[in-house]
């Protein structure tokens, strides 16, 4: 009998464990919102909950691409950087030939770059920290050479319908959330059910293993960067929509913003592991946590000291969890 209750008291002690690993992070999602809403009374509203969102869904949609790069084992430093690019050529391009061949080019601009890393990082096997963290300064240079230092913006912003894109409403949803929605939905399908999202998660687990089974691990990794440069200049797209012009740096910091949101959802740092649909959950604690130390009155720049903890932890919790609970090895 004692034997018995010994036993129930594990099993019950494991299912815990386990429920916290597997929703730790809708739990701490949902003990936030409840603090939160108890300290400000403004926070827990349809307005304020929607103006979250459309804030964070740029940083969202480049983290869907952020995500299958780190689940393939490399990492991707140059989207703020290419945010800033494609941000100001569409911009210039917009009146002489029109919003829709400036926002084609401007997501040439972004297949574009993400091929060239790809390429470097998937064939020529050169290490994805120090490639792209060369394109972020490269990118930033582009930037400044093809404008020459001049800041760029719409004649008309009132006569075009470009402005629709970051700040049109379908019915009461605002359309980048919409646009955010359906590339999560996309991100997740291939990532869950089909090949190569199974062939991603083998690349980023064991790069080498995964080349026995048949997998062509550098076509993988190219694709990955390929997404990224795709999502950024989407990014970049609804970005300059919204503000209907563009600075030379408007994408910088966007890399740190988003590679956080990716690794506090989840998505290990040494590969073959992730969620498009936490990663989703990660961006919007980020954005929920900023608000509310805003509505708080805490300074805008608090979320930074934050987000370098949630960094830390991760991390940590990660390296952890992959040594078996010994941090120091």
């Amino acid at each position: 009998m004692l034997k018995a209750m010994e036993k129930k008291d594990a099993a019950a002690k494991f299912d815990f464990k386990e429920l916290l690993k597997q929703n730790g992070l809708v739990i701490a999602f949902i003990v936030m919102m409840i603090g939160f809403t108890l300290m400000s009374d403004r926070f827990l509203t349809y307005s304020n909950i929607i103006t979250v969102i459309r804030q964070v869904s740029i940083y969202g949609i480049i983290a869907c691409g952020m995500t299958y790069v780190i689940i393939g084992g490399n990492f991707d430093l140059s989207v703020g950087s290419l945010v800033s690019l494609v941000a100001v050529v569409v911009i210039s391009l917009h009146d002489t030939i029109g919003p829709l061949p400036a926002i084609l080019v401007g997501l040439l601009v972004g297949l574009a770059s993400g091929t060239f890393v790809g390429y470097l990082v998937g064939f020529l096997k050169l290490n994805s920290i120090i490639i792209t963290l060369g394109m972020l300064g490269g990118l930033q240079g582009l930037t400044l050479i093809y404008t020459g230092g001049a800041y760029s913006s719409i004649s008309n912003p009132d006569a075009t319908w470009y402005s629709f894109i970051g700040r049109g409403f379908l019915g009461e949803i605002p359309f980048p959330i919409i646009l955010y929605a359906a590339i999560i939905i996309l991100f997740a399908v291939v990532l869950t059910k089909t090949v190569y999202g199974r062939q991603l998660k083998a690349v980023g687990g064991n790069s080498k293993a995964s080349q026995f089974t048949g997998i062509r691990s550098n076509l993988v990794v190219m694709s990955t960067f390929i997404a990224s440069g795709v999502t950024a200049a989407i990014g970049a797209i609804v970005l300059s929509s919204r503000i209907m012009s563009a600075q030379n740096y408007i994408g910088e910091g966007y890399e740190f913003q988003v590679i956080t949101g990716v690794i506090l959802g989840g998505t290990s740092l040494l590969g073959g592991e992730g969620s498009v649909l936490k990663t989703f959950l990660g961006i919007v604690i980020l954005g929920f946590l900023r608000n509310g130390f805003i509505l708080m009155g805490f300074p805008y720049y608090t979320t930074w000291i934050i987000q370098w903890f949630i960094i830390v932890g991760v991390v940590w919790i990660d390296v952890a969890s992959r040594r078996g609970g010994k941090i120091l090895a």
